[in-house]
């Protein structure tokens, strides 16, 4: 004992242990987003975001074509053809995650919820049983096939409501270990999707469909925003602009499926997992909500949906590029049949839904 602790009215100093640990944490927090974690990750980044930028650019070269698609087989052809320096790791992982999450986030702000609610209460409870049954009959179809849970998971849902864009916030979700998993979701959503935008105008036309029925119907089945509006643009101005909106409306239903697929997640963990627990609403979703209310304030300027949308394809390719650096070709073969047959099938199925709404409530 010293001579400090007995000395009279000298009282020890109290000490906070539980500031103190956030303290440490919060330091070790900023510590982690440091220069140097910036080093690491400005290789992988930077390629990453030219290999987007060529995307872009030969989709504009090349209308009608996918700039996800293109940035997958950029991803694909680099990864196959020479020996990736592990100093591009660290950035094309953070690409393939953080940045596939940030363009979920940006397409929120793509959503006007008056838009959606102009459809009348019909057609938005025939969006509601698009999403919901897709999703249903993918995973049980998916099991009859002997498809992963996972897979399964990441098919319906990326075929059900919104493409790329959904794969990547059931990724976020449930954390899905085998990345190939997730690469071969991503591929089946720009391969099947694209093969509806000249299918699908020509099934309207030999089924006798209006223009606005069309549109709804290509809102209603086909699976990204950008395939919506190409097949869309083929058949008219009015449909072009109902498809928009029935496609909107799908992706607002992102959030809700999302929280019921963290709940199940949690569950399924049980109470003794020592694992950590996804939220019941994961921040980038949150996110998504949050840009969605940002919109309907009107607070930004019109140039900021521009933005928004360049933002958003921007960082959905860069993540698709990272994304297919990590897969070889033969892994992607030794996938099977059984992912395609269930992505044909899906494909079929979300279609048939939409068209029974679109000839019940249309």
């Amino acid at each position: 004992m010293t001579i400090k602790e007995l000395t009279p009215g000298t009282p020890p100093t109290p000490k906070n242990t539980s500031l103190s640990a956030a303290g440490k944490r919060f330091t070790s927090f900023l510590a982690g987003w440091g220069p140097a974690r910036w080093k690491s990750l400005a290789p992988g980044l930077t390629v990453s975001a030219l290999a987007a930028a060529a995307a872009l650019g030969i989709t504009s070269l090349l209308p009608g074509t996918s700039t996800l698609l293109i940035a997958i087989i950029l991803g694909v052809l680099l990864c196959n053809l020479i020996a990736i320096p592990d100093r591009l790791r660290p950035g094309l992982n953070f690409a393939a995650k953080t940045l596939l999450r940030a363009g979920v986030v940006l397409l929120g702000y793509q959503l006007l919820v008056s838009d959606v609610l102009s459809l009348g209460p019909g057609l938005i409870l025939v969006v509601v049983g698009i999403v919901g049954l897709g999703i249903a009959g993918t995973l049980v179809m998916g099991k009859w096939l002997g498809v992963s849970p996972t897979q399964r998971l990441l098919i319906g849902c990326g075929f059900s409501i919104c493409g790329a864009a959904a794969v990547a916030a059931v990724d976020g979700v449930i954390e899905t270990k085998e990345r190939r998993e997730v690469m071969t979701a991503v591929a089946l959503v720009v391969i099947f999707g694209t093969l509806m935008i000249p299918l699908l105008p020509a099934a309207a036309s030999l089924l006798g469909l209006g223009d606005y029925q069309a549109g709804l119907w290509a809102g209603g089945s086909i699976h990204e925003v950008a395939q919506v509006v190409a097949a869309g643009g083929t058949i008219s101005g009015t449909a072009l602009g109902v498809a928009v909106i029935v496609k909107l409306a799908r992706v607002l239903m992102l959030a809700p499926v999302m929280a019921v697929v963290s709940v199940r997640q949690r569950r399924s963990m049980g109470a003794s997992s020592t694992s950590k627990k996804p939220p019941i609403m994961p921040l980038f979703v949150l996110a998504f909500i949050l840009m969605m209310a940002l919109r309907a304030t009107g607070w930004l300027p019109a140039v900021a949906l521009d933005l928004s949308k360049t933002g958003e394809s921007f960082l959905l390719a860069a993540a698709m590029f990272a994304l297919g650096t990590g897969v070889h070709v033969k892994s992607l073969l030794a996938v099977g049949l059984k992912p395609f047959i269930l992505a044909a099938i899906s494909t079929v199925w979300v279609a048939g839904l939409a068209l029974a709404g679109v000839l019940i409530f249309g």
